[in-house]
This record gives structure tokens, C-alpha cells and sequence, in this order.
């Protein structure tokens, strides 16, 4: 059986990101040995730096090994002599540097780091194309050695939406990265206009962000319809998706996207944001797309979905005739990978 090794942390609900569910579909599909060490990654303790030397030593020499990125990327001290003896093949969902509001001297090391392990690998897998193809630029790396293994969906029921189109969700953890910042500027500048727009994820990644997020939302006066839920209960999340008109995901960096598949197999039309991988992600003539960090036009593109009921049909229309894959092809090009 493959070990795959993964941050402890992989099924707490509280700390939920697409990252962890790709890591457990896999361990579930594929059959994986699933081996996790504690920690804060991408920088741990030493008590952390010990249990992946650990866990890693136990391992024999020649034997195939895949490891999260996360785990692997920030240290290889630890990392790269193993790599030497194993077969490592590094699940990268998203370069280290790439986190926003990281201060430069520390996103350069980190990217330090994680070009030694990634070069050491004896095998990358990327989450999307884009993503490979920036990995292979940005480190160097030989792009024999980089595949790609993007996230699939689970089957769901169409959302029934409502006829005004106001309920509006925002799936992601409550991170820089993600522009919940963004969007409550953009919000707030629709008083004039009805809508509610749920913010579902995790509150505890980065804690002073989130209090920030949601002081500026009490500044704003939209406490009352821009709502911070943090993560829910996958019943509770799919009576919320039921419901939802729009997705809004105002992302700052995107290697996938995974809650855009996940909104458009259930026909829910996506205004996000054309950076990285999310407009391949979101497919052509699917739904909106605005620079990041932009709020007039994201100001904009909101009224228009709120005020345009012709927009509306047509976008609920081509969200339901989107294709998406399912995690069986995920599972399928990542054990072609292994073998």
C-alpha cells in the first residue's frame, strides 16, 4: 500500500479547505495509506521536523512515496535525503510563496525551499494544468516529471435558487488569499439593492484576518446581510447550496478552485475572479470573470446579476450545461502517477 503523507490536520472540520478533501478522496479512491504528522506546516516545530524524519526513515529504501506539499515544500533539510533512497512524488497544491500577505523576505525562502524539494522529487503532481506549467517555469523543474491531477466533484442535486437571484455564497476560508476584503467593499456599495451573501468557511487559519474581515463588515453596516458562518456541517452546506443564486469566490491566487466545479455541477452560476487557474476552471462563456482586487468591477458585475434577470437565465443555463469531472478521473490520473 502507498503512504500518502499529510498534515494532521487533514480531517478536522474546522480548519476545512479544498487541499484536505482532495487528500482524503484520494486516500479513499486509491486506497492509500494514510500517514499523518502534527505540526504547523508549512513551518514546524522541531518536534514536527522529527516526526516526518520519522516517518519518512521508516519507509524502504526504493519504495514509492507521495507526500502533500504542504508537508514537504518548507523543509527540505528533512525532505531532500529521502528523497535520494525513495521514490517521492510531491502533491503540490499551491506553491508556498504564492499565499498572499506573506512578508517578501519570508515568501523568498519559502520559495527557496521548496524549489530544493521539488527539484529532489522524483515526481510532481500539480492540481491543474496551469499549475504544472507555472511550477515547471517558476522552479525549473524537468516537465517529464510534472503531471497534472485536477480535483473532480461529487454528483449533487441541482440548486433551486430563487426567482430575484439575491442569495449569494461565498465558499472559501477566511484567508487573504480569498478577497472576502474585497467583497465587502463591492457589497456595500449595493444598499440600494436586496441580497444576502453567506460566507462559509474556516474562521481559524488565519484568526486576525478573519477579525478584520468582519470589523470592516461591521464598519461597512452590511453585519446583517454579508454574514461570516464558518465552516458548517456538510447537511447544513447543502441546504445552503439549495438555495444559493451565485457563487462569488474574489480570489487573490487560485491553482483550481475546487468550490467552482462544485457550484456548477450543482448549476450555480460562479463570478470569480481571472487569475491563475480560476477562468479554465469556470470553462468559456460560463460565468463572469474580474481582475482581482478590483472592487468597482466587481461592484459592477454584482449589479448586474442582481438587476439583469436575462443575464441571470442565461448564466443558470450554461452552468447547467457545464461539464464537470468526477473524482474517479483525479483518482485515475494520480495512480498513473504512482505506477
Amino acid at each position: 500500500m502507498t503512504p500518502f503523507v499529510v498534515p494532521a490536520d487533514i480531517d478536522d472540520v474546522t480548519v476545512a479547505s479544498g487541499g484536505n478533501t482532495y487528500d482524503r478522496r484520494m486516500c479513499e479512491l486509491l486506497g492509500l495509506d494514510k500517514v499523518t504528522v502534527p505540526g504547523r506546516w508549512p513551518t514546524p516545530s522541531t518536534k514536527a521536523r522529527v516526526a516526518l524524519a520519522d516517518t519518512l526513515g521508516e519507509l524502504p529504501d526504493g519504495s514509492v512515496a507521495l507526500i502533500d506539499g504542504l508537508v514537504a515544500c518548507g523543509v527540505p533539510e528533512v525532505v531532500v535525503p529521502h528523497a535520494r533512497r525513495l521514490r517521492l512524488v510531491v502533491l503540490l497544491h499551491l506553491q508556498l510563496a504564492d499565499e498572499s500577505g506573506l512578508p517578501p523576505e519570508r515568501a523568498a525562502g519559502l520559495d527557496r525551499r521548496e524549489r530544493e524539494v521539488l527539484r529532489a522529487a522524483s515526481a510532481v503532481v500539480a492540481t491543474s494544468e496551469w499549475a504544472a506549467r507555472r511550477a515547471i517555469a517558476h522552479h525549473g523543474l524537468d516537465p517529464k516529471r510534472v503531471r497534472s491531477a485536477p480535483p473532480g466533484t461529487d454528483p449533487a442535486p441541482r440548486a433551486t435558487g430563487t426567482e430575484a437571484g439575491d442569495q449569494l455564497l461565498c465558499l472559501a476560508s477566511v484567508t487573504e488569499r480569498k478577497g472576502h476584503d474585497v467583497l465587502a467593499r463591492a457589497l456595500a456599495n449595493l444598499a440600494d439593492l436586496p441580497w444576502t451573501c453567506v460566507c462559509v468557511g474556516s474562521v481559524s487559519r488565519a484568526p486576525a484576518h478573519a477579525r478584520r474581515v468582519q470589523a470592516l463588515i461591521d464598519k461597512l453596516g452590511i453585519g446583517n446581510k454579508m454574514i461570516l458562518t464558518g465552516p458548517l456541517p456538510d447537511a447544513e452546506l447543502e441546504s445552503t447550496f439549495a438555495k444559493t443564486d451565485l457563487l462569488v469566490l474574489p480570489s487573490r491566487r487560485e491553482t483550481f478552485g475546487m468550490v467552482v466545479t462544485e457550484a456548477l455541477v450543482r448549476g450555480i452560476p460562479v463570478l470569480t475572479t481571472n487569475v491563475d487557474a480560476l477562468p479554465s476552471t469556470l470553462g468559456p462563456d460560463v460565468g463572469m470573470l474580474v481582475p482581482p482586487d478590483d472592487v468597482p468591477t466587481l461592484t459592477e458585475a454584482l449589479r448586474r446579476w442582481l438587476t439583469d434577470a436575462e443575464l441571470r437565465d442565461r448564466l443558470r443555463a450554461a452552468a447547467r450545461a457545464r461539464e464537470v469531472e468526477d473524482w474517479s478521473v483525479a483518482a485515475t490520473r494520480l495512480a498513473g502517477v504512482l505506477r
